[in-house]
């Protein structure tokens, strides 16, 4: 896939799924149509989701296109913290080991737990009434 200038990779968390499109350039990141500010209004989302770039130093090299869907913009940003760093391991193997290690290439299995019958959340439940 590095042979033809671009790769495209997945990446899930909660119930977002992002699809990253990641091309040599000039450090231009679209999500969703909007720039990264633009899209992640928190700082510590956007550091979320540039961590890979950081990771392996290479910031500013790559244009990155995103179509993020589903759930939240934690999620969200999370999940285009998982395709970049697939992305990059697809652009070059070398970093594997470093994004392995930081636990980018790790996909977060947590989910929200379904709410049980009898109860009015997951696990709380309703206050005990002895009398």
């Amino acid at each position: 896939m590095a042979d033809l200038g671009q790769v495209q990779t997945v990446g899930r968390r909660k119930a977002a799924v992002a699809r990253v499109l990641l091309r040599p350039g000039s450090g231009v990141w679209s999500v969703n149509g909007r720039s990264l500010k633009e899209y992640f209004p928190r700082p510590s989302l956007r550091s979320r989701a540039e961590e890979p770039l950081i990771a392996v130093d290479a910031e500013g090299r790559f244009d990155i296109l995103v179509r993020a869907a589903g759930g939240g913009l934690t999620g969200q940003a999370d999940a285009v913290r998982m395709g970049l760093a697939r992305a990059l391991v697809a652009f070059d193997e070398e970093h594997r080991r470093t994004l392995r290690e930081k636990g980018m290439l790790t996909r977060d299995p947590r989910k929200v737990e379904r709410k049980k019958p009898g109860r009015p959340k997951a696990r709380k439940r309703f206050q005990f009434s002895k009398r």
